[in-house]
């Protein structure tokens, strides 16, 4: 038996697996729908420069383009930025900006700003932000480069060349924050909305 109730699955708008995996595991019924959109351009755009409201936009665009789509669907769009101070990061176009962003990061604090948005028909029902402190431990160029030969192309594929789940936990000496918003899903408000919702049985 399902704890899904909905007639339709949830569409989540984005294909990372990380997002994909959390959806699973708590075992809702979901299909992944990725928005279209120009992420870069909308940020620019609005003017933004708090990480946590850059994340807020972009989850509530994304959920709320795919929503206009999929009529009376429900859909969950999700953002992450990653803040040092001041400094915002985007994923590393390869190895070298991959190097680049770890030497930044290496024996400081920065900041997981984790958003998402549940949309219909186009219309934005539920938002929340949540932040996680990831402290990297002092890294030298060997340790770096021993990093980017282990982690491969995967470094590309997330803001800060790392992803927790995988071999980028040897980066970190502590973290503040939980395993959800460090993924890039804040999981416990979204589950709460949807009992909300009545569309869990738990």
């Amino acid at each position: 038996m399902s704890i899904w109730l909905g007639k339709d699955p949830l569409i989540l708008a984005s294909q990372s697996r990380a997002r994909q995996m959390l959806l699973a595991n708590a075992g809702i019924s979901y299909e992944a729908v990725p928005a279209d959109i120009d992420e870069r351009a909308v940020q620019k755009g609005s003017g933004l420069a708090a990480p946590g409201e850059i994340a807020s936009l972009l989850a509530r665009e994304k959920a709320v383009w795919v929503s206009s789509r999929k009529p009376g669907r429900f859909v969950v769009g999700a953002d992450q930025t990653l803040a040092l101070g001041e400094r915002l990061f985007s994923k590393p176009t390869g190895r070298a900006q991959a190097a680049e962003q770890l030497r930044a990061l290496s024996g400081n604090t920065h900041q997981l700003h984790s958003a998402f948005a549940v949309a219909r028909d186009g219309q934005t029902l539920f938002a929340d932000v949540s932040i996680a402190k990831m402290t990297m431990r002092p890294l030298g160029k060997s340790e770096i480069e021993a990093y980017l030969d282990q982690a491969g192309e995967a470094v590309a594929t997330s803001v800060g060349a790392y992803q927790l789940e995988g071999f980028g936990v040897h980066l970190f000496e502590r973290i503040e924050g939980d395993h959800f918003t460090i993924l890039g899903l804040p999981l416990l408000p979204l589950l709460a909305f949807l009992r909300g919702e009545r569309l869990l049985a738990v």
